[in-house]
């Protein structure tokens, strides 16, 4: 047999910087050698602890530099990085060790919890001699006060609840760099919706990471008010403070004895829940603003809440019995009018009267924001109605319910035969054919229960696809509201 047939192959020659510097140029990276050689070295060392350490799951040297360092550094190329910068849940120190030796200028802190994390981190800023450049081995938490001008993540915890843990360390026009796949878009709606009173939403970018099939997206919020610390000291300056830590405390049992109707008609106070209508409320409704309810202290009111207006601070679980939405976010007290009684005997105005019987708040408040939007300018509520202020209702009611005419009306049953109402019932005359009357009540019928029989005379029924059993009766009545309101304009 020929032994030349059993030729040895030839070993493939291990990866080096060059191969590293030539994988990050691909994907728009261009460091200068020692550059190079310290992310050479940070490599190194994170192969050699990763056995141990479990630092990360990707192991093949291409998928290592795409996928870990050009990843790191690539927000750094799309962005100005703020600095001070926070780097928050580093791991084995990225995004934060990749940017610095990047963008040496840039200070950066690395917030680490793992201890085994924390001595790898120490010791490798150490061996490459990296200054500016420290680790911060403890939970970052509201109560984290250390001011950042800015805080990077590619941790998988959800954007709200980033900005929930960075509200006490970020200041004022400082910047929050999310590092995310391509399908975050709940996600940043989400943080939207929770903190639109101290955080904007300044770029949302989709980017590849160079010419991979790695999609990612850099989202990024600007601080937009100041800090629980400033604000702290500033509240304390201008408002009562009562702080509040027994479930037995007269004020607190007060508070929450608004979560009933009953409490809420006896006291004319109410509670609402969602940043955007507390952000609502204090700019169009200030006079009604009682107090600033927190479940802590690094969550101090705004600045243009009225001087009048008190701040509870509530231990945690006290706050939590509260906040009924589960917003986590401060709760408003405010003043609500007393409803005025409304008699059928009296007859009725020119124009829509819109009756609601809804025993859901959300439905309550959801025909409430209709009738307000479609011009119904009374609305009256049925002795079956949720309280209108539940805070649920005014959820739904997109904060409209501070502002709705609303009367206090009899039971469903109660309401006579000879009342002009036009009643919302399947078996109707199609809306889009009906002509409204003058002087008219609206009338949708109660979730589950329906109409009284003496009261379908007069309907009109909103036609709709077989596949359907039924419309939400709140939804059923704004599409009413709205045909009704296309009339007026003819």
């Amino acid at each position: 047999m020929n032994n030349n047939s059993f030729q040895k192959k030839p070993e493939s020659k291990a990866p080096g910087p060059k191969d590293m510097d030539r994988i990050l140029q691909s994907c728009g990276i261009a460091l200068s050698p020692d550059r190079i050689d310290l992310l050479w070295q940070y490599h190194n060392r994170l192969r050699q602890a990763n056995p141990e350490l479990n630092l990360t799951r990707i192991h093949r040297f291409e998928n290592m530099v795409i996928k870990l360092y050009a990843d790191s550094i690539l927000p750094g190329e799309l962005t100005a990085l703020p600095s001070p910068l926070l780097d928050l849940g580093t791991g084995p120190g990225m995004p934060g060790i990749p940017l610095k030796i990047a963008f040496p200028d840039t200070e950066i802190v690395l917030a680490e919890t793992r201890q085994n994390r924390v001595v790898f981190l120490e010791q490798t800023i150490s061996s490459l001699g990296l200054s500016g450049i420290r680790v911060y081995g403890h939970a970052v938490t509201p109560s984290f006060e250390q001011m950042f001008a800015g805080v990077i993540t590619r941790a998988v915890e959800h954007m709200d609840k980033t900005l929930h843990r960075i509200q006490g360390c970020v200041k004022t026009g400082g910047l929050v760099i999310f590092m995310k796949g391509p399908g975050c878009a709940d996600e940043i709606a989400a943080a939207q919706q929770a903190f639109s009173y101290s955080f904007e939403l300044r770029q949302d970018k989709a980017y590849s990471i160079g010419n991979t099939p790695n999609q990612r997206r850099l989202v990024i919020f600007e601080r937009t008010d100041a800090p629980p610390a400033r604000r702290r000291q500033q509240a304390a300056e201008k408002h009562r403070i009562r702080d509040i830590q027994s479930a037995q405390n007269t004020t607190y049992k007060d508070l929450k004895k608004l979560l009933t109707a009953k409490g809420m008609k006896k006291q004319n106070q109410a509670l609402v829940s969602g940043a955007k209508q507390i952000t609502d409320i204090i700019a169009q409704c200030s006079g009604k603003c009682l107090a600033w309810i927190s479940g802590s202290e690094n969550q101090p009111p705004p600045e243009n809440l009225a001087s009048r207006a008190a701040w509870y601070r509530l231990a945690p679980e006290l706050f939590d019995t509260l906040d009924v939405l589960g917003t986590r976010s401060p709760l408003l007290l405010v003043e609500i009018p007393v409803i005025i009684p409304w008699h059928p005997g009296a007859g009725l105005p020119p124009g829509c009267t819109v009756l609601v019987p809804f025993q859901d708040p959300e439905n309550v408040g959801a025909v409430i924001r209709s009738a307000v939007a479609f011009g119904a300018e009374n609305i009256v509520l049925l002795a079956e109605a949720a309280h209108p202020f539940h805070p649920r209702a005014i959820r739904a009611s997109g904060g409209v319910v501070m502002h709705a005419n609303l009367m206090q009306g009899p039971p469903i049953g109660e309401l006579p035969t000879d009342l002009p109402v036009v009643a919302l019932s399947m078996s109707g005359t199609p809306v889009f054919e009906f002509a409204f009357p003058q002087s008219f009540a609206l009338l949708p019928g109660m979730e589950g229960p329906g109409l009284p029989r003496g009261l379908k005379k007069n309907a009109v029924s909103i036609p709709m696809s077989p596949k359907v059993e039924s419309l939400n009766a709140a939804a059923a009545a704004a599409i009413a509201l709205y045909t009704w309101s296309q009339t007026r304009r003819i």
